[in-house]
C-alpha cells in the first residue's frame, strides 16, 4: 500500500466524523441533513474495511511518523466503530423525531446532538489508531467531555446528576491512567528510550525487559485501573448504569457498544506491556479478580432491576466482564474470543439500546413492570427489542453464542479453569433475570387502552434489522474477518 494511502485511511477515519460535526454546527440538524450523518460512520467503516484486507498479509500501517498506527487489534476496533456507529446514526433521526413529538427536545438541542455524536466518534476513532500511550490517553478523555454533554442532553434533573456522576468518576479514573502514562514514561526514559518514542506503544512493547518491574508495575496498574473505570468495570462502574439509561438511545448504543470497547483495548495494551516486563501472573490477577467482582455485582444488581434501560447497561457489565475474565486467561483462543464477543456485544447492545429509546415514546416510561404486551402492541419493535435480548444471553445463532463458549473453552484449557465456573454460575443468575424481565414486557395481550402505535417506518426498523443480521451472521461463520481475527490474537494473546 502506498504511504499515501495509508495516510488517508488513517486520517480520514478521525477528520470525516470531525468535518460532520462541523457541518451540523454550520447548518443544523434538519430533516434534509439528518442522514448526512451516516457519512461519518460509512467513511470509518470503509477506511477499516480496506485496511482490514490489507494489514493481515502485510503488517501494520501507520502514519505521521508513526503517531497513528493500525495494527490487527486497532483494525479489528476501528469496524466495531464503524458498523454500531452506522446502526446509531442511521437510528438517530427516527429518535430525535420522537425527542422532538414528545417536547424533549427542540431545534437548538438537536443540532448540539448532531456535533457532538461525531465528536464523539471522531475521539474515537483516534483512541483506537494512536500508537501513542500519551495521545490514547487525550482521546478516551475526549470522549467523557464529549458524552457528559450527551449523557445530559434532555437536560431534566436525573439527566444532569447522571452527568455529573459520569464526568467525576470517569474524571478520576482518567486521573489515575494518567499517573499511570506518566510512570511508563518515566521508565521508558530511564531505561534508555528517546523522548519522542517513550510512549510509542510498539517500542516500548519492544523493548520492555529494559523497563524498571517496581515502576511498571505501578504504572501499569494505575492504567488498568483508570481505562477500566471507562471499560465500567469495578470499583470506577458506578457511572455506567445510570449515563447509559439517560442518555438518548443512540448515544446509549454508541456508548455501551463501542466506547466500553475502545477503553478496553487500551487496558488490553497496558497488559501487554506488563506482561512483557513483569511475566504473565501480575496483569492475570488484577484482570481476573476484577472481572469476578465486576460479574458478581452485575448480576445482583440485575437480579433486583426493575428498569429497562439500567438492566442493559447492568449487562454492559455483565459482558465486559467475561471480556475481562478472557483477558485473563490471554491465550490465543481467549483473545479471538474476547474480540468476537466486543463485536456481538456491540451490535446487540445497540440495537436493544435503539429499541429502548422507542419503547420509550411508545409507553412514556422506563419502568419494566408498566410495560406489558409490547409484541401485541408493537410486533416489530417487540421483536427487534426481544431478538437482541436473545442475542445478549448467547443464544444462536448470534455470534455471543460462539464467543462465550470459545471464552469457556479457554479458561478450561488453563489454570483459571475454576474462574470459569464460578463465572458460569453467575452468567447463568443473569440469565434469569433478563428473561424474567424482559418477558414481562413482551409477552401477553396489549394493555387495556393503549392505542396502537403508527405503522414502523423504514428508518424505525431497518437498523435493528441490520444490526441483528450482521450479529447472526458473525456467530454463522467468521471467515470475511478470520485472517484479521488471528492477526489480532498474535498481537494480544499468547
Amino acid at each position: 500500500m502506498p504511504p499515501d494511502t495509508s495516510v488517508l485511511l488513517l486520517t480520514l477515519p478521525i477528520v470525516a466524523p470531525a468535518a460532520v460535526a462541523g457541518g451540523y454546527a454550520v447548518t443544523g440538524w434538519r430533516p434534509a441533513t439528518a442522514w448526512a450523518g451516516l457519512l461519518s460512520p460509512g467513511a470509518i467503516l470503509a477506511c477499516a474495511a480496506a485496511l482490514a484486507t490489507d494489514v493481515p498479509g502485510h503488517g501494520p500501517r501507520s502514519a505521521y511518523g508513526g503517531l497513528l498506527r493500525a495494527d490487527a487489534l486497532a483494525v479489528w476496533i476501528l469496524l466495531g466503530v464503524g458498523t454500531v456507529g452506522a446502526l446509531a446514526c442511521a437510528a438517530a433521526p427516527a429518535h430525535l423525531a420522537g425527542e422532538r413529538a414528545g417536547g424533549h427536545a427542540d431545534q437548538g438541542s438537536t443540532q448540539r446532538f448532531g456535533v457532538l455524536v461525531h465528536l464523539f466518534l471522531a475521539a474515537m476513532a483516534l483512541a483506537t489508531l494512536t500508537a501513542n500511550l500519551g495521545v490514547l490517553w487525550v482521546a478516551v478523555e475526549a470522549t467523557t467531555i464529549v458524552t457528559a454533554f450527551l449523557v445530559g442532553h434532555r437536560r431534566t434533573r436525573a439527566g444532569v446528576e447522571a452527568a455529573w456522576k459520569y464526568v467525576v468518576i470517569c474524571s478520576a479514573g482518567i486521573a489515575l491512567a494518567f499517573l499511570g502514562t506518566v510512570l511508563v514514561y518515566y521508565a521508558a526514559r530511564h531505561a534508555g528510550i528517546s523522548e519522542a518514542e517513550a510512549l510509542d506503544w510498539p517500542t516500548l512493547l519492544a523493548n520492555a525487559d529494559r523497563l524498571d518491574e517496581r515502576t511498571v508495575r505501578l504504572g501499569a496498574a494505575l492504567a488498568l485501573l483508570g481505562f477500566g473505570a471507562k471499560a465500567g468495570l469495578v470499583p470506577l462502574h458506578a457511572w455506567l448504569p445510570d449515563a447509559h439509561s439517560q442518555a438518548p438511545a443512540p448515544v446509549s448504543a454508541l456508548m455501551s457498544g463501542v466506547l466500553l470497547a475502545v477503553a478496553f483495548t487500551a487496558v488490553l495494551r497496558y497488559k501487554l506491556i506488563a506482561d512483557a516486563a513483569l511475566g504473565t501472573h501480575f496483569a492475570r490477577s488484577m484482570l481476573l479478580w476484577t472481572a469476578l467482582l465486576t460479574l458478581t455485582v452485575a448480576t445482583a444488581l440485575l437480579l433486583g432491576q426493575r428498569d429497562y434501560k439500567r438492566l442493559l447497561a447492568y449487562s454492559s457489565m455483565e459482558h465486559m466482564s467475561l471480556i475481562t475474565l478472557a483477558a485473563a486467561v490471554g491465550s490465543r483462543l481467549a483473545v479471538s474470543a474476547l474480540l468476537l464477543h466486543m463485536a456481538g456485544h456491540g451490535l446487540a447492545k445497540g440495537v436493544a439500546f435503539c429499541s429502548s429509546g422507542h419503547i420509550l415514546h411508545l409507553t412514556r416510561t422506563t419502568r419494566i413492570g408498566r410495560v406489558r404486551g409490547l409484541l401485541a402492541r408493537a410486533p416489530a419493535l417487540g421483536g427487534a427489542f426481544g431478538l437482541a435480548v436473545l442475542a445478549l444471553l448467547a443464544l444462536p445463532p448470534f455470534s455471543l453464542f460462539a464467543s462465550e463458549l470459545a471464552i469457556a473453552r479457554a479458561g478450561f484449557d488453563s489454570p483459571l479453569g475454576w474462574a470459569v465456573v464460578v463465572a458460569l454460575v453467575l452468567v447463568l443468575a443473569s440469565f434469569a433475570a433478563i428473561t424474567a424481565r424482559t418477558a414481562r414486557m413482551l409477552l401477553g395481550p396489549r394493555p387495556d387502552g393503549a392505542a396502537a402505535p403508527a405503522r414502523a417506518g423504514f428508518a424505525v426498523w431497518a437498523p435493528p434489522a441490520a444490526g441483528l443480521a450482521v450479529c447472526a451472521a458473525l456467530g454463522i461463520t467468521i471467515q470475511p474477518l478470520n485472517e484479521l481475527l488471528a492477526a489480532a490474537a498474535r498481537i494480544g494473546g499468547h
